[in-house]
């Protein structure tokens, strides 16, 4: 009640929009904390639309910072998802990156202290962070001489606040208890709160327009019927008599009443005035109550089709507001960024093989390689066993160490390639195996783990290369042969704890590298994902084709730029790119293009892209220069279309194959004609290049270099220099003392 008694005030004040999900809370509490994440306006009514009209939907944050989100592990915003938020970061030129948008929660002061925080710590090399925000967020990262603008817009995301992880966690009060819900649930929840407000509302002004109605008649037939002039009326009594006088002439039209009436309608009959009385109209009275009938009509139709109307309620938000809210975040799908890979490499690793040592620390020592501080290094011994262990300034590892080097955690390309001794003196295997994940500080055999096994010889390959290796036994009166040839390629890649093979069951004085080999792995399928623009090897967007050592890509860009990259998946693209395939240096390009040069006539020129990493430009110097059209048809055609003054020509067809030959990239080309030009199209080729006849044979490769330290030697004297035995007279003429 109000103050007076005399009104209601409301105790809480119905929101029938989804305010919670808008504008998003945050509460904290023992066991029972919520985190629900802003969202987009218009969405929110979209969703509530298609869950009016039984439709699937989804719902996704929507940040006022910007920024782009992965919802993959969202989770609809369930205790246990996890939402990755990173900044959007641009490339101002190669060497400053711009950070423009800020993961939510994070402010410029904490974004710039986590990247001065990984740049003391030699995890980001940049030489200068500025903040430049006004208006709008401008962070700029100003490189170091020699760093990839690539590598570091990664570490950024890898190290500091540039990338982050949102763990959502939907708890609201339901029925006076703490539930924990999805993002839809609750979108539902308040969905049906709507309706029943709606509901709510059309019934209260159903019953309002009833009262007037109602009170509509009433007086017009109080008119009408000028009860107010009747005796029994002007000679009443007392102010009872009038009411019972009135009710009794009104009773002959209760039945035509919305509802009964009650002494209080006819108080408020007597409080109507002469003047009223006098210019009381029946036509506008009659015009009235249609008009309330009418929407009293207008609000059972609502009423009995109410999931209709809380859908037009929501599309009318969605139209009067909708464009000023709009998507601000963007939703990507983020590829995993390994630490290991964008670190900066700012350590050198040392061995103190004499000691037992590896570390960053050892500066004297023998150099192993660059590492970073949060790698991981791998150890192999003479005894078969290897480990991983952390990097450190100094750890002692133990003596007999064969190979040392940073460990690539899921790597399935680096191939070791071993030969051991099972036991003292057991027989000899030879294996291929991998090592793409275990366990840190745990120690693994390579051996079968028998006491006295020893490793003779190991490789570490990183593109799977299988070497041809020589094997040469100790003599024995019944070896008829004592040295063979064995090629890694015919062993199979297994796992670590493999067997393998048995190499020979006699015992092995030594094993000597014969010839180097070649990856057995195989080309590497790659594919380009243009919703992250970046190459990829897990089947994500358009497949590139199979790469080998040496293949290239082309990226061309829409300026007419062109240049050529490798296929590593750390590779960034730019967003302006035109084309983006495998180089083939011998196919042939067609482009036409107005040439700026010469008064902006068109011009045809075919080129083949010559190889080059450093951005090329096909079109010309002159940026006035526009391209019209490229393709890399054999033999395209060309419908040009003549408009202005010239339009009276028509059009006509152009083989371009035949109006030019293939000329360098940097050639003007020939001038297509002078006339005015409406419009330049392909058209589908008619002429198709004829299959290859070429042989298959293959042509013959050169012969790998011999590595073998007896080459050219007969087994006899092999045995010789093993057994020192070696004959210092056979070439001794003893009859005639003479050398023979």
């Amino acid at each position: 009640m109000s103050y007076d008694g005399r009104n209601k005030e409301p105790i809480t004040l119905p929101v029938k929009y989804p305010l919670l999900l808008a504008q998003g809370a945050e509460g904290i509490a023992v066991g029972l904390s919520s985190k629900i994440l802003p969202h987009n306006f218009v969405e929110v009514c979209d969703a509530a639309v298609s869950y009016l009209h039984n439709e699937p939907f989804h719902l996704y944050p929507d940040f006022p910072t910007g920024g782009s989100i992965d919802v993959s592990k969202y989770n609809d915003g369930q205790r246990g998802g996890v939402l990755k938020v990173r900044a959007k970061i641009e490339k101002q030129d190669p060497k400053t990156l711009v950070i423009r948008e800020i993961p939510y929660s994070k402010t410029t002061e904490t974004i710039i202290e986590s990247i001065l925080k990984a740049v003391e710590k030699g995890k980001i090399k940049a030489r200068h962070v500025e903040d430049l925000t006004a208006a709008k967020v401008e962070i700029q990262v100003q490189l170091a001489p020699g760093v990839s603008s690539d590598k570091t817009l990664d570490a950024l995301y890898a190290f500091s606040d540039c990338e982050i992880n949102i763990s959502p966690n939907c708890c609201v009060i339901e029925d006076n208890k703490p539930q924990f819900l999805t993002i839809s649930d609750v979108l539902r929840h308040s969905v049906d709160r709507t309706k029943d407000l709606i509901r709510q509302e059309l019934e209260i002004r159903k019953g309002e327009l009833l009262e007037q109605l109602h009170f509509a008649s009433l007086e017009k037939i109080f008119i009408e019927e000028r009860i107010y002039k009747d005796k029994k009326f002007e000679q009443a009594p007392d102010i009872d008599a009038v009411c019972e006088h009135i009710d009794e002439r009104l009773t002959p039209y209760y039945p035509q009443m919305v509802r009964e009436v009650t002494k209080d309608d006819i108080l408020r009959l007597l409080e109507i005035k002469m003047q009223r009385i006098l210019k009381f109209n029946k036509d506008k009275a009659d015009e009235l109550m249609a008009r309330i009938k009418a929407e009293i009509d207008e609000i059972d139709r609502d009423l009995a089709n109410l999931v209709e109307v809380t859908a037009e309620w929501f599309r009318f938000l969605k139209e009067k507001y909708g464009k000023e809210h709009p998507r601000l975040t963007e939703i990507r799908n983020f590829d995993t960024i390994e630490a290991t890979k964008v670190v900066e490499a700012n350590q050198k690793l040392y061995i103190n093989r004499q000691d037992g040592f590896i570390g960053t620390g050892l500066k004297k020592d023998e150099f192993v390689c660059n590492c970073s501080d949060i790698d991981d290094i791998i150890i192999f011994y003479k005894d078969g066993k290897f480990k991983v262990v952390r990097v450190a300034d100094k750890l002692f590892v133990g003596k007999n160490v064969i190979w040392v080097n940073v460990f690539k955690k899921n790597d399935q390309r680096t191939i070791y390639n071993a030969v051991y001794r099972d036991g003292r003196k057991g027989y000899y295997y030879i294996k291929r195996f991998n090592v793409s994940s275990i366990t840190r500080d745990r120690e693994y055999d390579i051996t079968m783990g028998t006491e006295g096994s020893r490793v003779l010889y190991f490789t570490a390959n990183p593109n799977g290369e299988a070497e041809v290796i020589k094997v040469t036994l100790d003599p024995a009166p019944k070896l008829k042969r004592i040295f063979f040839d064995k090629d890694f390629s015919e062993v199979l890649i297994k796992g670590r704890a493999a067997k393998g093979n048995l190499l020979t069951k006699n015992q092995i004085h030594r094993i000597g590298l014969k010839s180097h080999g070649h990856s057995t792995l195989g080309g590497r399928k790659v594919w380009y994902d243009p919703d992250v623009n970046r190459l990829n090897y897990d089947e994500h967007g358009r497949l590139l084709g199979e790469f080998n050592d040496g293949d290239q890509i082309l990226v061309i860009l829409k300026g007419g730029d062109y240049y050529l990259s490798g296929f590593d998946a750390n590779v960034h693209f730019e967003d302006n790119i035109d084309r983006l395939e495998k180089y083939d240096a011998d196919k042939v390009w067609s482009c036409i293009l107005y040439d700026a040069d010469n008064q902006g006539y068109p011009y045809v020129k075919r080129f083949l892209m010559e190889a080059s990493k450093r951005k090329q430009n096909y079109i010309g110097e002159n940026v006035n220069s526009q391209q019209i059209l490229l393709t890399d048809t054999p033999y395209p055609r060309l419908l040009v279309t003549y408009g202005g003054n010239d339009a009276y020509r028509g059009s006509e067809e152009v083989d371009v194959e035949q109006f030019i030959s293939v000329k360098g990239f940097k050639a003007k080309g020939k001038r297509l004609t002078t006339w005015q030009i409406a419009s330049i199209e392909e058209l589908e080729p008619t002429r198709f290049p004829e299959p290859s006849n070429e042989e298959s044979a293959e042509e013959d490769e050169e012969e790998p270099e011999n590595l073998d330290p007896d080459a050219g030697k007969s087994q006899q004297q092999v045995i010789d220099e093993l057994t020192g035995q070696q004959n210092l007279f056979a070439d001794f003429d003893f009859d005639n003392q003479n050398p023979k």
